[in-house]
Parts: structure tokens; C-alpha cells; sequence
């Protein structure tokens, strides 16, 4: 008969958890509130959800000093993990959010903030996110994905517009195959070791001497398809312009940040200990994944005539970009990744929110597309300072200095360079290039041509959402003040990860 095993509460260490409740009871606190008395004004909402987003920022610094002190944490049943990759994404993750949520603040009312619901779900997709990033297994892993993948499809569809129900449709059907995938390669890693934790895994995979590499590959396969259909990485990205240009933009600037940095840490647990290994047939498929979703992503975003769709193309290249620090595998390199993904955030979500004071709520007769190039015609004649917002946020895309993003790609190519991968650092210095055509097209479009009917700018423009424009903006320009510190305090946290 099997002896009752008595466990301190003490052991489980229930304050790992503490960033996802504070999540979760936010999300609990407006559907109560909502109950209580319905029809309360959408800024009561926002105010709650900003709330619980500072205590969780706030959580979250507390763990990264703890960190420093102590190390990797570990809770409840030794399932919960906050190590330095944990923290570091989480307070990306929040920190994102709490830019975001304010965009629901617009002069004009939209369907899908007149809904409780809408910040409800914000918070509970937010939760998903850190659980996923917090933890390395691969059940929790799962369950955290699904969790804000779920919320993330309705807040798509709840923009209501008819391309809206379509791109939660998309978004869903390649969710769910995604999914599948992941089940698929997590159940045979856990076939193969006994284990649903990757650390474990990895001890026995070493111990074995990869001599299962046959099976180890099928695995692997179903994981990297899994993943590469959230980090829209060619041949998995085709959902990506479409569900992007369905969202709100403020919606499509957030999916192309947030999501992509929760994947960005799971993708670097799973896999860059088998890089580390030597299974060169997984390096071989990252290179010519990250060469390939670069360029590609590129070109295709030189014939946009949208510029929502050009800024989708442009994330989906941003992410082939950063993808290569996964595939270096070195400190510095994850270093890099995330002091881009940082200044990345920054940057994007002020393109993003420049298209969103913009949205209008009835296209007018013959327009086809909100955002289309016609529209930014000679805007600095009209409307001069949001010509150069829009412009300071295109420069920096395009990675010109001494601009944010333009410190990001010289970090990321020069780990590039360290590690022996030349060819690859020309290859992405090259694509960086490309990519400055598109951008550059924005600003020729707004500076060197006349204005025309299209061009109706700064709709939606309350104060709140000039205050996100000149954080953005702000962050942006003085970016180049920020990188030492910030790359030493991300570098602290990823190389006591053992990253």
C-alpha cells in the first residue's frame, strides 16, 4: 500500500504564480463588475484592465530582482517556471499591453469595445500568454496557448466587419492544425522520454546519445510546423495578411507583437538544445526558414498597394529576421533577440496606431480598403506632425539610424558575425535593404505627392491615443539612450537562464 506523501505548502511556491492570477482576476473583476450593473462607460473598463496590468508589470519586476539574487524559481509541483527568459517575455508581454489596451479610447465609438467582454477576454488571452512562456511543459505550454489563442480569435471576430468573421475563421482553422501539430510532436517526445518536461527530455535524450534521432525528427518536424504557423514563417504564413487586415489595426499591431514573442521563448526551449546537440538537419531547415521568410516576406510586400497588408508582410519579415537568433543559439544572440523584439514593439505598434486614428467606421463608396497608399497622399501639407510620426515610425521599420529598430539589426547582425554565420549576416544586412524600398514608399507617398480626396487623418485621434503615438515616438528617437542599459539587464537575465 503506498504511503500518503505530505508536501509543505511553502514547497509549492504558489507566488509563481502570482503575474497570471493578477491576469485572470482582472479579466473576473470586469465580467463581476459588468454583472453588477451593465452599460458602464468602456473607459471604466479600460481603467480596471490598465489596473491589473500595472500590478502585474509590478509582480514581474519584483521576480526579475529576485531572480538576480536566487536564480530560476520553480512552483506548484515544480510545473511553474520563472527564469530569466519567463520574466524577461512576460514584462514584454505586459508591458505591450499596457500600451495597448488605452487604444480602445478612440473619439468615435467601435463595436468592439462597446462589450465588457472584449477587455475580459484581453485579460484571460494575456494570462495564456504567461503561462505559456512561464513553464517548460509541454502540457502547460499547450493549455496556456490555447487559452489566449481562444480569446485572441473572438477579439478578431468581434470587430465585426465582414472580412473581420473571415480572418477569425482563418485564424481558427490554422490554429486548430497548429494545434494538432503540436500535439502530435509533443506526444511523441513524451513516447520517446517518459516526460513532459523539457528539461527532462533533454537529460534523456542526452543520455541515450540521440539514439532515437529517426523518431526525435518526426517529433521535431511537428513542432516546427507548429510553431512556424505562429511565427508566420514561410511556407506557414499564408493566414497572416489576411487576418491582419481583418483585425482592427490596433488589433493587427498587437497580434504582430505579443503573440510572436510568447513563440519566440517557447521556439528557443524547445529547440536550441537540439541545435546545441548537433542535429545539423535542424539547423540546415531554421537557416533556410529564416533566409526564406525574410526575403520572401520582402517581396511580397513591395507590390502591396494596402499598407496594413505591407506592415502584415513586414511583420512576417521581422520575424524570419529574428528567427536566426533561435538558430545561432548563442547568449548573445537571445540577447539580441530580445533588445529587437523590444524596440520592435515600440515601433510597430506606433505604425499600427497611426492606421487606427485613421479607421473609419464606413468606408466611403469606391474605397475598397481603409489604409491604401492614396490615403498618406500629401499629408504633410494637411496634416504635417502626423506625417512625421508616421515617417519617424517608417524610418525606424526600415532600420535607418540612429532611429530604435536600427539598433536592433545591427545587435542581431553582429551576433550574426560572432557566431561564423557571414553569409547570413550579409544575407539579412541585404533584406534590411529591400525592406527600406516599402517604407520609404509611405514617406514619398506623404512628403512628395499632393493631397487627395482619400486623405482624411487623425479621425479617431483622443488624447489617449496621442499620448500612445508620443510614448512610441519618444521610445523610437531616444531609443539609442536605452540600448546599454537595456542590453544589460537583458543579458543577465538570459545568461543566468543558461541561454
Amino acid at each position: 500500500m503506498l504511503e500518503p506523501v505530505n508536501i509543505a505548502f511553502e514547497s509549492l511556491n504558489f507566488a509563481t504564480l502570482a503575474p497570471m492570477l493578477i491576469a485572470i482576476v482582472g479579466a473576473l473583476t470586469i465580467l463581476v463588475v459588468d454583472l453588477a450593473k451593465g452599460g458602464l462607460n468602456k473607459s471604466l473598463y479600460v481603467m480596471i484592465s490598465l489596473l491589473f496590468l500595472i500590478l502585474d508589470f509590478g509582480a514581474l519586476t519584483d521576480f526579475a530582482g529576485m531572480f538576480k539574487e536566487n536564480g530560476t524559481m520553480l512552483g506548484f509541483f515544480d510545473v511553474m517556471m520563472m527564469d530569466g527568459l519567463a520574466i524577461l517575455s512576460q514584462l514584454i508581454i505586459v508591458g505591450a499591453s499596457m500600451l495597448f489596451i488605452p487604444l480602445a479610447l478612440t473619439s468615435k465609438r467601435f463595436h468592439e469595445f462597446s462589450y465588457p467582454e472584449f477587455f475580459s477576454l484581453f485579460m484571460f488571452m494575456i494570462a495564456g500568454f504567461q503561462f505559456m512562456v512561464a513553464t517548460d511543459n509541454l502540457i502547460l505550454i499547450f493549455v496556456g496557448l490555447e487559452t489566449a489563442s481562444l480569446a485572441l480569435y473572438t477579439l478578431i471576430a468581434l470587430h465585426n466587419r465582414n472580412k473581420s468573421f473571415e480572418a477569425a475563421v482563418k485564424y481558427f482553422t490554422m490554429g486548430a492544425l497548429a494545434a494538432g501539430f503540436y500535439a502530435f510532436g509533443s506526444m511523441i517526445f513524451y513516447a520517446l522520454s517518459g516526460s513532459v518536461e523539457l528539461n527532462q527530455i533533454k537529460d534523456v535524450f542526452e543520455a541515450d546519445g540521440y539514439a532515437n534521432i529517426g523518431y526525435i525528427l518526426v517529433g521535431v518536424v511537428f513542432l516546427l510546423a507548429s510553431f512556424a504557423f505562429k511565427l508566420s514563417m514561410v511556407p506557414f504564413h499564408t493566414w497572416t495578411p489576411d487576418v491582419y487586415e481583418g483585425s482592427s489595426a490596433a488589433l493587427a499591431g498587437y497580434m504582430s507583437i505579443v503573440p510572436k514573442i510568447a513563440a519566440f521563448v517557447v521556439t528557443m526551449r524547445i529547440f536550441e538544445f537540439l541545435i546545441h546537440s548537433g542535429v545539423v538537419w535542424l539547423e540546415v531547415v531554421l537557416y533556410a526558414g529564416v533566409v526564406i521568410t525574410m526575403t520572401a516576406a520582402n517581396i511580397w510586400a513591395l507590390v502591396q498597394t494596402d499598407v496594413k497588408r505591407m506592415l502584415a508582410y513586414s511583420s512576417i519579415s521581422h520575424a524570419g529576421f529574428v528567427m536566426a537568433a533561435i538558430m545561432i543559439g548563442t547568449t548573445q544572440a537571445n540577447t539580441a533577440l530580445f533588445l529587437y523584439w523590444i524596440l520592435f514593439t515600440f515601433t510597430n505598434l506606433g505604425a499600427f496606431t497611426m492606421l487606427w486614428v485613421s479607421r473609419q467606421k464606413k468606408l466611403p463608396a469606391g474605397q475598397s480598403s481603409d489604409h491604401s497608399f492614396d490615403k498618406f497622399s500629401g499629408m504633410v501639407k494637411t496634416m504635417p506632425v502626423a506625417a512625421l510620426m508616421m515617417g519617424l515610425f517608417m524610418l525606424s521599420l526600415a532600420g535607418l539610424p540612429p532611429f530604435g529598430l536600427f539598433w536592433g539589426k545591427v545587435y542581431m547582425i553582429a551576433s550574426a558575425v560572432s557566431a561564423g554565420y557571414t553569409v547570413l549576416a550579409f544575407i539579412m544586412a541585404l533584406n534590411s535593404a529591400i525592406a527600406g524600398y516599402y517604407y520609404i514608399k509611405v514617406i514619398v507617398y506623404m512628403f512628395m505627392k499632393e493631397p487627395t480626396n482619400e486623405n482624411n487623418y487623425m479621425i479617431n485621434a483622443s488624447l489617449s491615443l496621442k499620448t500612445i503615438i508620443g510614448i512610441a515616438a519618444f521610445a523610437t528617437i531616444f531609443a539609442v539612450f536605452a540600448v546599454s542599459p537595456l542590453m544589460e539587464f537583458i543579458s543577465v537575465l538570459v545568461y543566468n537562464s543558461g541561454f
